[in-house]
């Protein structure tokens, strides 16, 4: 049994998977991390995981990227779990910098979480376990350049210029603040009707991500400063948000 994300408790031994797959055992962990505490798992070369990205202009804003992965699968329901052979998900990074954890092969990646100038990307595979799939004692991962360049004059960050701000665009807006390890104001139900759109905006005192669970969206939380995530509610049910590193539950989205 392992913790996921949250804290809380999952197990994924299902019929047919084998005590290793179960147990987390899977390939031979390293001493070795990714350069941020996650341990690399390693693996055979042959049927290793494999991936590659590339970031295409999006015609509104920012960049589309793809991960094209073989020998992989992205597990969004596992997370948390033990490492099964050729499973997990990614984590995505500007020149060294987490992004965000991505849980399928497609990223929308907004024109304001990067500044003006010539970038890395990297996109590298992890196992539910949030150890980190390698070969040779090397991650698994895949790099493109980026160039952002200073927007046009009079044109607003974020492509999507309406005459109102994101928030006014949103039919709920929440607004959180994490000090200390403190959510204000307390965690609470956000009630949304199917289709609504809701602005989550958010300061925390520490670099952190954010998470709306259910959606699998992320939102890099710069310390100190304001982020939005906007979200349309196309989906009925009870999803959590919460951060990653501190593990705290901002708010409930109970959807109709």
């Amino acid at each position: 049994m392992a913790t996921g994300c949250g804290g809380r408790a999952t197990t994924h031994h299902k019929p047919g998977t084998s005590h290793e797959q179960a147990s987390g055992e899977t390939g031979t962990l390293l001493a070795a991390d990714d350069g941020a505490g996650h341990r690399l798992r390693e693996v055979p070369a042959q049927g290793a995981p494999e991936v590659r990205l590339t970031a295409r202009p999006d015609s509104e804003d920012g960049w589309n990227l793809q991960l094209a992965v073989q020998n992989f699968r992205f597990t969004p329901d596992s997370t948390g779990g033990a490492a099964l052979p050729g499973a997990g998900h990614a984590h995505l990074e500007l020149d060294g910098r987490k992004l965000a954890r991505l849980y399928g092969p497609w990223f929308h990646l907004p024109a304001a979480q990067v500044p003006e100038g010539t970038h890395t990307l990297t996109v590298r595979l992890y196992a539910d376990d949030h150890t980190a799939w390698a070969v040779s004692g090397k991650a698994v991962e895949g790099t493109t350049p980026l160039t952002a360049t200073a927007p046009a004059p009079g044109s607003r960050p974020g492509g999507h210029d309406h005459g109102s701000t994101p928030q006014e665009q949103a039919d709920r807006t929440v607004t959180i603040t994490v000090r200390d390890g403190k959510v204000s104001p307390a965690p609470a139900r956000t009630e949304l009707r199917r289709g609504q759109r809701v602005a989550l905006r958010v300061t925390s005192d520490r670099s952190d991500t954010l998470h709306v669970h259910g959606y699998d969206k992320e939102l890099t939380l710069p310390a100190g400063q304001e982020a939005t995530l906007i979200l349309t509610a196309d989906r009925t049910g009870l999803f959590e948000v919460e951060t990653h590193e501190s593990a705290l539950v901002l708010t409930q989205l109970l959807v109709r």
